[in-house]
C-alpha cells in the first residue's frame, strides 16, 4: 500500500496536469459513470491529500470550496495510477477512473474507493485520521492530538505509528525507519514514549516524507551513511531508496554490524535492529 508521501506526490501530480483546466471524466470500467457523467465538463479545481487518502475537487471555476465536488480516492493494495500526454489510447475495461484534458490524461486503477462525497462526507473522513506529517500545521493537524493517545497507550510504538487514527500517512517503511533512527525499540507501550522523543519523531517524519514527496521515493539513510560515503553497494530493492532496516533480514546494520531482524507485529512485517534499539 503507497505510504504518504505518494498520495501527497498524487495531489501535486494531478493539479499540474489539470488544475484550472476542463476536463473529461470517463468511467470505462462503468463502476463510476454515474459519478462521471455529472463531472465531466466541470474543472480540477481543487486537489488535497490526508494520510493514504486523496481527494480531488471538481467545479467551475470561481465557484470556492462550497462549490466544490469531491472525489474521494483510496488506492489500498492494488490502486495504481498512471499519468500520460494525450491524445489519450483507447481505455481498457480495468480503468475505474480516466481524466483526460488538451495535454494529459491519468487513468486510475484497482483503488479500494473511488466515490463522490459531499462535503461533510469529506470531513468525516479527515475527522477520523490523525494528524498528518506532509500536512500544514493547524486545522487540527496537531502533532500533539497523536501524543495524547500515544502517552496513554500500551499498545507497542511500532503499531501505533500504523494506525491511521493515531497518525495518518506513516506506512511500512517509514515506521521501521524512523524508530531506527532515533533508536526506539519498536516493542516499548506508547506510554513510554517521552515528550522529547515523540517531538523528536514528528519532525524528523515532516522532514523523511517532504523529502520523499520532491523524490517520489523514500530514502532514510543520513550522508554519512549513503553508499558513497560507506563504501557499500547501493541498495537494490523494488521499492526503491537506501533504507536502515526496513526488508533488510539478515543483513548487517550499517551502524553496528548486528543482523537486522524482523517479526509479525499487527499483521506486517516489522524490521529493527536489536542492538541499536535496545529496550
Amino acid at each position: 500500500m503507497p505510504e504518504g508521501h505518494t498520495i501527497h506526490r498524487l495531489a501535486q501530480d494531478y493539479a499540474t496536469a489539470f488544475a484550472g483546466t476542463t476536463v473529461h471524466v470517463t468511467s470505462p470500467q462503468g463502476k463510476f459513470s454515474d459519478a462521471a457523467a455529472l463531472l465531466t465538463g466541470t474543472g480540477l479545481i481543487r486537489t488535497e491529500a490526508h494520510g493514504k487518502h486523496l481527494f480531488l475537487g471538481f467545479g467551475a471555476a470561481g465557484t470556492g470550496a462550497a462549490g466544490t465536488a469531491w472525489v474521494h480516492i483510496h488506492l489500498g493494495l492494488f490502486g495504481k495510477v498512471a499519468f500520460g500526454e494525450t491524445p489519450a489510447p483507447p481505455s481498457t475495461d480495468t480503468v475505474r477512473l480516466r481524466l483526460a484534458g488538451d495535454t494529459a490524461y491519468v487513468d486510475l486503477r484497482g483503488p479500494t474507493t473511488c466515490a463522490l462525497i459531499t462535503d461533510p462526507e469529506k470531513q468525516a473522513i479527515h475527522d477520523r485520521l490523525g494528524p498528518d506529517p506532509l500536512r500544514p500545521p493547524g486545522d487540527g493537524n496537531d502533532p500533539r492530538t497523536a501524543y495524547a493517545r500515544i502517552s496513554r497507550s500500551r499498545t507497542t510504538i511500532a503499531a501505533l505509528l500504523m494506525d491511521q487514527k493515531v497518525i495518518a500517512g506513516v506506512g511500512n517503511v517509514y515506521r521501521a525507519e524512523v524508530l531506527f533512527r532515533h533508536g526506539i525499540d519498536p516493542y516499548r507501550p506508547g506510554r513510554s514514549i517521552t515528550p522529547a522523543e515523540w517531538d523528536a519523531v514528528w519532525h524528523d517524519l515532516v522532514a523523511l516524507m517532504r523529502e520523499g514527496v520532491r523524490n517520489n521515493r523514500i530514502d532514510t539513510v543520513r550522508p554519512e551513511h549513503t553508499p558513497e560515503a560507506m563504501g557499500r553497494p547501493p541498495r537494490v530493492d523494488d521499492h526503491g531508496g537506501e533504507v536502515y532496516v526496513y526488508r533488510r533480514t539478515g543483513s548487517p546494520c550499517h551502524l553496528c554490524g548486528d543482523a537486522v531482524r524482523t517479526a509479525d507485529l499487527a499483521a506486517r512485517n516489522l524490521f529493527w535492529c536489536p542492538t541499536c534499539q535496545k529496550g
